[in-house]
């Protein structure tokens, strides 16, 4: 890489290049004495004595990011801020090639041999530019080069990797137009070249990693799960069936396709389980429902894990899409009766005890249903039926703390008929299952009202 002294660098380089062409063109048998100068413009044309002399000259206008090397480097720091890499400052380097004429036709014929120089040398070869930028050797009674031009044989301009590109460039009349009274200097016959690239490289220290000692490559196909449906298994080795109430204890059922990865997870309600490995299939995998979820709508998804490293350690790999069912509460016996009022015909008043699995989260909504146990040979319009909901186990406040889950609640009643009822709860919609008999009729879990 080259120093901050390349751009002159590359300036001088292409003066000596011109200049050397010259001579051995001997255009100055034509044309008279001929000066190659890298001066701005506003300067040539100041005093008579300059347009006396017939001149080229080189002017770098313009400085760019190089667009190709300004998008390889890594990042320069890492997360904490710390330079971990010091990637070049590649620019490319915009010149207006003019030409000075003392008499007529001399300003073309200075021109064209210029242009036909760069042409026939596209590429700046690296021993041209350590020639150049040499330091002369001292003479008896010479000065040399000012300590500023000697300077440049330090900038490593020969040394960098790429080399160095000439290449013409296209300024329309417009352009030109403005770009001359910019300069505030009168328009000459001017050629534009870019030269590309210049790496310039910064020497401040960095914080290196250490060297990659083994390298592994894991490759594996590309799978996506997708689940289509959710079932439950009530006891493990039990069927499997569609549409049946889902409750803690049984199994979840997840079919599907592309199911089994290398190390396959199930997320069931932000909690990961471990299948079993003679559970998961690339259609099906069953898994227990874990302890610590809530009544309500859960989401299910599957994770396949990558083994990377040494030892393996997992890594998330590929997800399938999240798929919801719904875990209902269940009634443990024995309801309970408390508090008791009326008598005879009147309505009821009193407090229902229930226990109920999962527990109750502390701002879940409950409800209690009762639907009259229907008495052989009554119509199902003429049962009674109510719906009661669960006082807030809220508020409260800090500095306390919210009571937690709890599987035991009470709900008061009221103006409720004596006799029995079938009893539900319903848990943020979630609701409890009904047992049937044998022709299929719910018969409980069943609560008399005395």
């Amino acid at each position: 890489m080259s120093t901050a002294l390349a751009i002159a660098a590359v300036t001088a380089v292409l003066k000596d290049l011109l200049n050397n062409g010259l001579i051995d063109h001997n255009v100055s048998a034509g044309v008279g004495e001929v000066t190659v100068s890298a001066l701005p413009p506003d300067r040539i044309d100041a005093s008579d004595e300059d347009l006396k002399k017939s001149r080229l000259n080189l002017f770098l206008y313009q400085v760019t990011p190089n667009p190709g090397w300004r998008n390889v480097g890594l990042p320069a720091r890492n997360g904490r801020g710390e330079r971990i890499d010091n990637p070049p400052l590649a620019l490319d380097l915009y010149y207006l090639l003019t030409a000075y004429g003392a008499e007529e036709f001399h300003a073309e014929i200075l021109l064209g041999y210029a242009m036909q120089l760069l042409h026939e040398t596209p590429v700046l070869p690296r021993d041209a530019i350590r020639t150049a930028l040499a330091p002369p050797t001292p003479v008896v009674g010479g000065g040399g080069l000012p300590p500023a031009l000697q300077a440049l044989f330090t900038s490593d301009l020969a040394e960098q990797v790429e080399q160095i590109k000439i290449t013409p460039q296209i300024m329309n009349t417009e352009e030109l137009s403005k770009l001359w009274p910019a300069f505030q200097a009168r328009y000459r016959p001017t050629a534009i070249y870019q030269i590309s690239v210049v790496l310039i490289d910064s020497r401040r220290s960095t914080k290196p990693a250490l060297p990659v000692r083994e390298r592994r490559v894991h490759v594996i196909p590309f799978k996506h799960p997708v689940i289509e449906q959710i079932k439950s298994q009530a006891s493990p080795g039990g069927p499997i069936v569609d549409n049946q109430p889902i409750l803690t204890g049984s199994n979840l059922v997840i079919a599907g396709s592309q199911l089994r990865g290398e190390d396959t997870v199930v997320q069931v309600g932000g909690i990961a389980v471990t299948p079993a490995a003679g559970e998961v299939t690339d259609r099906q995998i069953i898994v227990p429902i874990p302890g610590g979820l809530q009544a309500g709508v859960q989401g299910v998804q599957v994770i396949q894990r990558t083994l990377l490293g040494s030892p393996p350690t997992p890594h998330r790999g590929f997800a399938s899409n999240v798929a919801a069912f719904v875990l209902s509460p269940r009634l443990v016996a024995p309801i309970g009766i408390a508090n008791l009022q009326g008598t005879g015909s009147e309505p009821r008043s009193a407090r229902v005890d229930l226990t109920v699995d999962p527990a109750i989260g502390d701002t879940q909504r409950v409800v209690l249903l009762l639907n009259e146990l229907m008495p052989s040979g009554s119509p199902p319009e003429e049962l009674r039926a109510y719906s009661f909901s669960a006082p807030s186990r809220l508020p409260w406040s800090p500095p306390l703390s919210p009571p937690g889950p709890s599987p035991t609640i009470s709900i008061p009643i009221s103006g409720v008929q004596a006799g029995d009822y079938l009893v539900r709860l319903q848990v943020d919609g979630a609701e409890s299952p009904l047992g049937t008999d044998a022709a299929g009729k719910y018969n409980s879990p069943v609560v008399t009202i005395p």
